[in-house]
């Protein structure tokens, strides 16, 4: 019986995450080692999540130009816009706002596209929204450095490396893995593969960041309220615009909140520790924490769902 809930936790999604975050609390220091394995986790988990993908998929969501356009419009537009004005009126720290404004001009998360997969969305859409809004970044990051900073703050050969690494490579992996049939040989392993990855992702986060979560919680306050308000509120009026008064399919609007709420927080927070400090580091820390909270409570609306519905007849 113990070893059957314990196989159990150590299988379940939101235990393994959680996990993820009460290590990082518990004992940070061994994020120092396993920071340099957050970019090689990430490609993992994207090469299992574009396996299924089809090529034929790609081109039957309305053609390519269409999902490219509406990952910009639903990443910039949308959550940028909502970051940079609520950062402006709730936030009087300049290295928080700083901060911020990196958040909203770095693209999308990369996780997007796995957490499409796990939460049953339109995957091929979000490949391409997300793609769409690293193709975005190469202008637009580039216009909010000089708009809010002044000076240019970033490569546009660096996101370019970046896309190759985290997207590109792991999409073309992912086909070739699909195309040999190996990928169904370990089938069973996706699973738990993508979960203890995003565990790692987590721990290091979090441990590198463990001083400011354990003895300044309440200078955090703000910072939260910000990035409730941007994922769990705003994912919200996404979905009821969508589904309410645009009638769109339940799998793409899955997608939609997903390209409208999550930003590349790793980014942001390289960026402010390179370029600033510690401090405009800490609403990366904050809603990459956050970020799992939320994904954890969308996860739970899902099968919540499936539930309220029951059996077909």
């Amino acid at each position: 019986m113990l070893m059957k809930i314990l196989k159990l936790l150590f299988l379940n999604r939101n235990v393994i995450l959680i996990l993820g975050v009460v290590a990082g609390l518990v004992w940070g220091k061994g994020a120092v080692w396993t920071e340099s394995l957050i970019f090689p986790a990430l490609a993992l988990v994207m090469t299992i999540a574009t396996m299924g993908i089809e090529s034929g998929s790609l081109r039957s969501v309305r053609g390519i130009l269409g999902p490219v356009c509406i990952g910009i419009v639903m990443n910039y537009l949308v959550l940028s816009g909502v970051i940079i004005l609520l950062s402006k009126y709730l936030i009087t720290d300049s290295n928080l706002q700083a901060g911020f404004i990196l958040i909203a001009a770095v693209p999308p998360a990369v996780a997007v596209i796995p957490f499409s997969f796990l939460l049953r969305g339109n995957s091929a859409f979000s490949l391409l929204g997300t793609l769409g809004g690293y193709l975005g970044a190469l202008v637009i990051m580039p216009l909010m450095a000089i708009a809010f900073f002044g000076t240019s703050f970033v490569s546009p050969l660096r996101l370019i490396i970046i896309m190759a690494e985290l997207i590109f490579f792991p999409l073309a992996a992912g086909h070739v893995l699909h195309w040999t049939g190996i990928d169904k040989r370990f089938e069973y392993m996706k699973g738990p593969i993508t979960n203890w990855s995003f565990s790692l992702i987590t721990y290091t986060i979090v441990g590198l960041n463990q001083e400011m979560f354990i003895h300044r919680p309440l200078s955090l306050v703000p910072t939260a309220l910000i990035v409730v308000a941007s994922t769990f509120m705003l994912g919200w009026l996404i979905e009821i615009v969508c589904k309410k008064f645009l009638r769109i399919p339940a799998e793409t609007v899955t997608s939609l909140v997903l390209l409208g709420t999550l930003k590349n927080y790793g980014i942001a927070g390289g960026l402010a520790l390179a370029l600033f400090g510690k401090e405009v580091a800490s609403p990366s820390t904050v809603s990459a924490v956050f970020m799992i909270i939320y994904i954890i409570w969308l996860e739970w609306k899902l099968h919540r769902g499936v539930r309220s519905k029951g059996p077909a007849p």
